[in-house]
């Protein structure tokens, strides 16, 4: 009886070590998704190579996404690599991109919806502001506001979070609500290892804000 307790014991310490190298796996390979993403996204400016680079970029999330079929992380990343580069190529024919990225990151939510600080919420919530409504696409501004504030309840002092939210309440023209939020993302803390993305997104918000105290005078 006692060797069988140790046995099943050592069965689970090892369970527990695999499970930790998998996670640890993984991590490292988002980590290097959210660096590429972040090049492609704020360092690059010719068009035709951001956009050949985000297409090689949805290629390796799609990987990732089959590697770890049950984990939220992968999805969400490829959702928001397929949001950003339906972005950058712009028209109708990012419509096919934008309603991937929308088909991963609720495939995402299933799994986890708290993951990765609302970044779940705060994607498809600018996925619903940007797509046009219909009968062309999806979007829609009370299903984008619902899903931005969502975000905001999971990671209140959110760099994503808050940027996000601002952004879209200046689309719908409440710039003083607007600047609150953005600078709610201004003062958030720097995030380890993502010091291109975090610069970028300052940048941004540096942008939208000029625009809330131009419209706020």
């Amino acid at each position: 009886m006692k060797k069988i307790a140790i046995a099943a014991l050592f069965a689970l310490s090892c369970a527990g070590a695999v499970a930790h190298a998998d996670d640890a796996a993984l991590n490292a390979q988002i980590a290097q998704l959210q660096s590429e993403w972040a090049e492609i996204n704020y360092k690059i400016t010719d068009h035709d190579t951001k956009l050949q680079r985000f297409e090689q970029l949805s290629t390796e999330a799609d990987a990732l996404v089959e590697a770890y079929p049950d984990r939220a992380e992968p999805m969400v990343w490829s959702g928001i690599v397929l949001s950003t580069r339906a972005g950058a190529q712009g028209g109708l024919g990012a419509l096919g991109l934008a309603k991937k990225a929308k088909s991963r990151l609720e495939a995402a939510e299933k799994i986890n919806p708290d993951v990765l600080n609302g970044s779940i919420y705060s994607s498809l919530g600018t996925l619903y502001a940007k797509v046009p409504g219909a009968p062309i696409g999806f979007g829609s501004k009370k299903k984008a506001r619902a899903y931005l504030e969502k975000a905001v309840a999971i990671s209140p002092d959110g760099l994503d979070s808050n940027y996000f939210y601002g952004d879209f309440l200046i689309s719908t023209g409440a710039y003083e609500q607007a600047g609150k939020f953005l600078n709610r993302a201004k003062l958030a803390p720097p995030r380890p290892g993502r010091e291109v993305a975090d610069a970028g997104r300052q940048s941004e918000i540096a942008e939208d804000l000029t625009l809330v105290q131009e419209h706020t005078r």
